[in-house]
């Protein structure tokens, strides 16, 4: 039976008490049925998964005792990745978010793109990004990841590279400071291969992924790329959709950079 997995940041555990949101409590009762006594496990979103057993309810939240630690296999990826991935319309997007976290990214910037045909305004971002959040949660609990995936607010290239974001109410993330050049951009108009663009580096170091919209990158987004140090990268002859780009580019580098090479005995 696949485990029974719950998410409840550390300010939620108390002692040896795990008290679970609305909606992981909504979850635990109407969607799996679970009774007192029945096996769980919950992670908190910063490493750590424990044994649970579902205990109770107090004040219509649900509450799961934790038996001990679960086992401390390693499930998160040496990489630490940034995708800094074009938005696209609809469901293309969320299933990039869903593979993406899936694949093992750090974390996902969306990019606000001059070929891009997604615009968003401010009432509707935070939404957006709260529905992106609740997507990358529910792919962390499936793939059994420990970490939760840092999503930011969408931002323009050259605000994401300057450390700030679009959005006054909201900061993204800047590049990483100890990245030593792998910032690569993915572009139809080629590149050299990935084997050559990836450095001789620890491969704790950060990289960045950038994968344009459906309309390409603009002559002007990749001399603004390529004036900040990214290698431009190809992934063969044939257009990809954005989607597609976003989930072999990342799966090319876990490869290569042995995210995807762990042996489970």
């Amino acid at each position: 039976m696949a485990r029974r997995r719950f998410y409840a940041p550390p300010d939620s555990i108390d002692g040896s008490i795990a008290t679970l949101s609305a909606d992981e409590t909504h979850h635990l009762m109407h969607v799996l049925r679970m009774t007192p006594g029945d096996p769980a496990f919950v992670f908190d979103g910063c490493g750590n998964e424990y044994k649970c057993s579902f205990r109770s309810f107090k004040d219509t939240y649900a509450q799961l005792e934790i038996e001990g630690v679960a086992l401390n296999d390693i499930v998160e990826s040496p990489v630490d990745l940034t995708l800094a991935q074009a938005l696209a319309k609809g469901e293309k997007f969320d299933f990039i978010i869903q593979k993406a976290t899936e694949l093992g990214v750090s974390r996902i910037v969306p990019l606000l793109t001059r070929y891009g045909d997604v615009r968003v305004d401010d009432e509707k971002t935070s939404r957006r990004v709260e529905r992106w959040r609740r997507i990358s949660l529910e792919a962390l609990k499936q793939c059994g990841r420990r970490k939760l995936v840092e999503i930011t607010a969408p931002s323009t290239i050259s605000a994401f590279i300057a450390g700030a974001s679009s959005s006054p109410t909201q900061k993204a993330d800047s590049l990483p400071s100890d990245s030593n050049g792998t910032l690569l951009v993915f572009s139809e108009r080629g590149g050299v291969a990935l084997a050559e663009a990836l450095p001789k580096a620890p491969k704790s170091s950060a990289l960045v992924a950038f994968i344009g919209p459906e309309g390409g990158w603009s002559d002007e987004e990749l001399e603004l790329l390529k004036k900040f140090g990214c290698k431009s990268v190809t992934l063969g002859p044939r257009v990809l959709r954005t989607e597609t780009a976003a989930i072999v580019a990342v799966t090319l580098i876990q490869h290569s950079m042995g995210g995807l090479s762990r042996v489970i005995r």
